[in-house]
């Protein structure tokens, strides 16, 4: 491939058919197909649903039609939002991918600020890797948040909500990220020493803001007791977030760099990290609320609980504490820690959502009785556009860096002059 080199930066000529026919291009663009699909699915469910085009309710109250179509928004299948779980898959991937990618990109950036150079070389790779997860957790809460209405949170702004102050501060911090990429890729010495310092710098006191506001947009909410009794919610982001951007680091080394010592210095981290989260835990049961913790640790939750902790602490553990273990013990237990954190910030959410409400009055857990009784634990399946859309969004992390790669080369680890 040709390249042309505009301001000293390398760009490649990547055809158009190649661009299309690329192998990892075709799955990124399967995802998004089905993200796609979730997307149509979700603007018919809010928008064309009976639930949505009665109109006449106050004109015509009487009429069945209206009744009827009352009564499906609030207590039927219709629609994504329940009385009973407010949040739910939307929110699980919004967290999993926003923290995760911010990992991956603090742990590159105090790997740049104490010059780690067996993480420095591949830091255009990983840095593009966690930008892509940025801009899929923002995909997945633009979609919760009804992407129809998001002006207002421009237009309308609410300096207190915990929620609107993290648009200025990705808009800070996304354009931080890709000078930082600009900076590697171009190997700007002289600017590198006057500015990628201050660069990383911001870009981790932005990761300590970021994970302070995600916790108490959850620590808030006093209707959850899960939430606001589960201690030091910043710390359990940082640790659970950390474990999972080492082992996608670990994953992505295997697959793109093929370097034996990388990978041993990124199962090291990870296995500390997974002996943090497996000691929170433990210590956060005894905290929280005593009828949250036997519903999670002996009810209905007690399977997915379990496996949790198999996945995300257990069987890592195992594979990474003896170092003679061959590699693909090694890539075993960085895809077990994935899907594990993930299952846990899905309990996280879920669990917090066993109860309908607080038990604000003292005479129990409220209840809903006019149609139906609300269950005193409630868990429900995602509608297949929360899934479609969920699952698809792993098509915008592939889509961004394979354009990067093939556009940028920024997987190609090259030594530094």
């Amino acid at each position: 491939m040709e390249k042309n080199h505009p301001i000293n930066f390398h760009i490649n000529s990547v055809g158009i058919k190649t661009f299309l026919t690329d192998k990892m291009m075709i799955i990124a663009y399967l995802f998004l197909a089905l993200a796609a699909f979730g997307v149509i699915e979700m603007i018919y469910e809010r928008y064309f649903l009976l639930s949505a085009t009665a109109f006449d309710a106050g004109l015509n109250p009487g009429n069945r039609d209206v009744a009827n179509a009352m009564k499906e928004a609030v207590f039927g299948h219709g629609g994504e939002v329940k009385r009973e779980a407010p949040w739910s898959l939307y929110i699980v991937n919004y967290m999993y991918m926003i923290y995760v990618g911010s990992g991956i990109i603090f742990l590159v950036a105090m790997a740049e600020l104490f010059e780690v150079e067996i993480i420095v070389k591949p830091a255009a790779g990983f840095l593009t890797l966690g930008l892509g997860m940025l801009f899929a957790g923002l995909f997945t809460i633009m979609m919760d948040l009804n992407v129809l209405n998001v002006y207002w949170m421009i237009l309308s702004p609410q300096f207190g909500s915990g929620m609107w102050l993290m648009m200025p501060l990705y808009m800070v911090y996304i354009p931080l990220v890709i000078l930082e990429i600009y900076l590697i890729l171009n190997h700007q010495k002289e600017w590198i020493k006057k500015v990628a310092f201050m660069i990383i710098v911001v870009g981790v006191l932005v990761e300590f803001v970021e994970f302070y506001v995600q916790a108490k947009l959850f620590d808030m909410n006093s209707a959850r007791h899960l939430w606001t009794t589960y201690p030091i919610l910043p710390l359990y982001f940082m640790v659970s977030s950390f474990a999972a951007s080492l082992a996608i680091m670990g994953l992505y080394s295997y697959l793109m760099c093929k370097s034996a010592l990388l990978m041993h210095t990124l199962e090291r981290g990870a296995l500390y990290f997974v002996l943090a989260l497996g000691a929170y835990e433990a210590i956060a049961y005894l905290f929280i609320d005593r009828k949250w913790a036997e519903i999670i640790l002996f009810g209905d939750f007690k399977y997915y609980f379990y496996l949790y902790i198999l996945l995300a602490v257990i069987i890592p553990f195992i594979l990474l504490f003896k170092d003679y273990l061959n590699k693909y013990f090694k890539l075993i237990a960085s895809l077990s820690i994935i899907v594990g954190t993930f299952l846990g910030k899905a309990i996280f959410v879920y669990g917090g959502n066993a109860y309908p409400m607080s038990d604000r009055f003292g005479a129990g857990f409220e209840k809903y009785g006019e149609y139906e009784e609300v269950k005193e634990v409630i868990f429900f399946m995602p509608p297949w556009s929360e899934i479609a859309i969920v699952i698809g969004s792993l098509g915008i992390i592939l889509f961004i860096f394979r354009v990067a790669d093939l556009f940028f080369g920024v997987s190609v680890v090259e030594e530094k002059n």
